[in-house]
């Protein structure tokens, strides 16, 4: 009966595209990863999980006592998303993590899509704010209206 959970956080492991992993056990840089795999980044796994929101006031985290330990099962709608931060050759790889090969075509497809999402960001912002000038012009307008309608009516 030995402690093996404490071997896995002193650890360091490295998924390939073609689904092998390597473990490392001392801390290694980004670029020597880099250099035995040529055409692959390296990029840093972080997992989040995710509970559906429940309008049944007894399942309510808040309603519940602080002593209530957070377990959930799978058949519980909660989804896992694991996001990625792509790694500079100088990072160095630290223990108790999991990192992943990225090939450098996913990485130039992945630079495309989130400058395109930025630029259709852009767009919409200038177009609301196209919008919201014509607006002010228009109410502006209206004020003038008014005020020549004012001096008038005390002429």
């Amino acid at each position: 009966m030995g402690n093996c959970q404490a071997v896995d956080a002193a650890t360091l492991v490295v998924q390939h595209p073609s689904g092998k992993v390597e473990r490392f056990y001392l801390p290694v840089s980004a670029s020597e990863i880099m250099k035995m795999n040529p055409g692959h980044y390296v990029a840093l796994l972080l997992s989040t999980t995710l509970y559906p929101s429940t309008t049944n006031a007894q399942q309510c985290p808040n309603n519940r006592s602080t002593d209530d330990t957070h377990t959930h099962s799978s058949n519980n709608g909660s989804v896992r998303l694991t996001r990625i931060k792509l790694l500079k050759p100088t990072d160095t790889l630290a223990l108790g993590h999991v990192y992943r090969l990225i090939t450098t075509q996913e990485v130039m497809k992945g630079l495309r899509a989130k400058k395109q999402a930025k630029l259709m960001q852009n767009q919409s912002e200038s177009g609301e704010r196209l919008e919201r000038a014509r607006e002010k012009q228009t109410s502006g307008l209206d004020s003038e209206q008014k005020d020549l309608s004012l001096m008038r009516e005390i002429r």
